[in-house]
Order: structure tokens, then C-alpha cells, then sequence
């Protein structure tokens, strides 16, 4: 099903009193500040999603950045949204749906349907000159009950063996991919066999998604096809969720491998990439990257 939907749509639902949850997911790596940002001005009726602490488990090294979250941790965060079986879920927030996508996937992860991107997000609600509201929303509780395996995902070893089978997309900018930089997990470059895929390239300059025959030609320049397995992973599993979103409008399903690069590169006995090349290069006698955090 199409993961979108556009402001026009949402509008007259919301016009029309049809009941719609809405999900503010104000995120950005290296911003902490994304319930302020909620909080001084959103999508009328929008309940504030914290990734952080509702999308995610703590970060452990054996498990990434932002581990998913015990099924029952999060079907109680979703009940806390005011989500109800059979609700039609918009999530949005304002860097172009890369960290609302999270939320949509565990939420179809869960086994809600009826689950959307706002498509261009916060970004395209207020081009359209739409009214927005500040200050908290505080949802009454609702009762959705949530499953866990309704999205296909890997782990480490499925991910290692993947590029045999099929195609490993690696979601993040192209020069954490090559091993130019890595600004925070432990070594710098890709699983071997990967190829690059960054989820910039998903979407317009206003942050809506390119069109479904746009995205279709990019994955399949990547050696997407029809019947071909196809993973992405991301540095810790938020943005390659996009990807998957994209992968959708495309026509294609997408397995996430949820703990992503921050969960492989710490692990000393996995190999990394890198260089443009999805084989990569390794130096001799080591494991490619670097050592440490940064």
C-alpha cells in the first residue's frame, strides 16, 4: 500500500472530522531540541513522539544506537499517542519524514495498517498556508493492540550474507559509506557488499518523496528488481526505515536490518568496507576503518 499521504488528503479529513492520530517526530541527529521545536508550533491535534526514549531502547553497543524497543514497551508509548485498533496513524516531523518514518515502520511493524508519511511533512503543511498550534497535546489513552514481524528485517548475520542474495542498501550519506567520515560510531566505512544509497536522494527539494516512477529507475540503477531480495540499513536503523518507505512508493519490499552500522561496526569480528566500490577495499592485517568513537 502507497505509505503516503499528502496534505490535501489529510486536510479534508481533518476538515471532514474523520478521525486521524496524528504524530509529531521532531528529530535530527545532533538537534536534542525536537520537543521544543514541537512544542512552538505543529499540526493541530499532533501528539508529540519522542525517539528517543519511544522509538528506541537504550543504545548498547551489541545492539546499535537505537535498538527497537521491547513490543510491549512500545505498544504501551503507542497507547500513550491515543492510537486505537483500526486508526488511521499520519506521522510527520520536519527534516522531510526521515525520522517520522521510524514510526511508521514499527507501527506497520506492529500490524497497523492504516499508517502514513505525511509526504514533505511539517515543511509542506505550512507551504500550504494550513494553520498550525504551539503547546502540548495530551492524547487520551487508547487501545491498540500491537504484534511484533508484520515488516521483514534482518540482523547481522542475515546482513552479512545478504549482497549473495540479493541487494544490501546502505542508507546513509555517501562519504560515511566510502569511510571519509564517521562522526559517531566506532569504525568508518560499510558492510562489504553493500551499495550506496543515500536517503537524501528519496526525495525533492522540498522534502516530498520523488515520484513512484523516479524512485522505481533509482533502485533498479542499484540492481533492484522484481523478485530480488532487497535490505537497507542505515548507521542505527531510523532513516533506512525511509528507504524502506521509498522502496514502497517504488513498488518493491524492503527487509530493515534494524540495528544498522552502529551495531555492526561494533562488533570486532565483522568486516568493514571502504571506498566507493560496494566490495570495498581492507587494509592488510586489519579490519578497514578506525578504532574509537568519535
Amino acid at each position: 500500500m502507497n505509505p503516503l499521504m499528502d496534505v490535501t488528503t489529510l486536510g479534508n479529513r481533518l476538515a471532514g472530522g474523520q478521525r486521524t492520530v496524528l504524530l509529531d517526530v521532531r528529530w535530527a541527529l545532533g538537534d536534542p531540541h525536537g520537543h521544543e521545536h514541537y512544542l512552538g508550533g505543529h499540526l493541530p491535534g499532533a501528539v508529540f513522539v519522542d525517539l528517543g526514549a519511544e522509538l528506541a531502547a537504550p543504545p548498547v553497543p551489541a545492539r546499535g544506537r537505537h535498538p527497537l524497543p521491547a513490543p510491549e514497551d512500545f505498544q504501551a508509548a503507542a497507547r500513550g499517542w491515543g492510537i486505537n485498533n483500526g486508526d488511521v496513524v499520519v506521522a510527520y516531523d520536519d527534516t522531510a519524514n526521515m525520522a517520522a518514518a521510524r514510526a511508521w515502520w514499527m507501527l506497520r511493524n506492529g500490524g497497523l495498517r492504516e499508517v502514513y508519511l505525511l509526504d514533505g511533512g511539517l515543511a509542506a503543511w505550512r507551504a500550504e498556508g494550513l494553520a498550525v498550534e504551539q503547546g502540548p497535546v495530551v492524547a487520551e489513552p487508547g487501545n491498540v493492540v500491537l504484534a511484533d514481524g508484520g515488516m521483514p528485517r534482518l540482523d547481522a548475520g542475515a546482513a552479512a550474507a545478504w549482497p549473495d542474495r540479493g541487494v544490501l542498501l546502505d542508507a546513509r550519506a555517501g562519504e560515511r559509506y566510502r569511510g571519509e567520515v564517521e562522526p559517531v560510531d566506532p569504525r568508518a566505512g560499510h558492510i562489504p557488499g553493500a551499495a550506496s544509497a543515500p536517503t537524501s536522494d528519496n526525495v525533492d527539494a522540498t522534502g516530498r518523496f520523488l515520484p513512484a516512477d523516479e524512485l522505481r529507475s533509482r533502485f533498479e540503477a542499484l540492481g533492484v528488481r522484481d523478485g530480488r531480495p532487497v535490505a537497507v540499513y542505515c548507521g542505527s536503523g531510523v532513516t533506512a526505515a525511509h528507504e524502506v518507505a521509498a522502496l514502497e512508493v517504488a513498488g518493491f519490499s524492503a527487509a530493515l536490518y534494524a540495528g544498522s552500522f552502529s551495531e555492526w561496526s561494533n562488533n570486532p569480528q565483522l568486516p568493514v568496507a571502504t571506498g566507493a566500490d560496494p566490495g570495498g577495499s581492507f587494509p592488510a592485517g586489519k579490519l578497514a576503518g578506525r578504532s574509537g568513537s568519535v
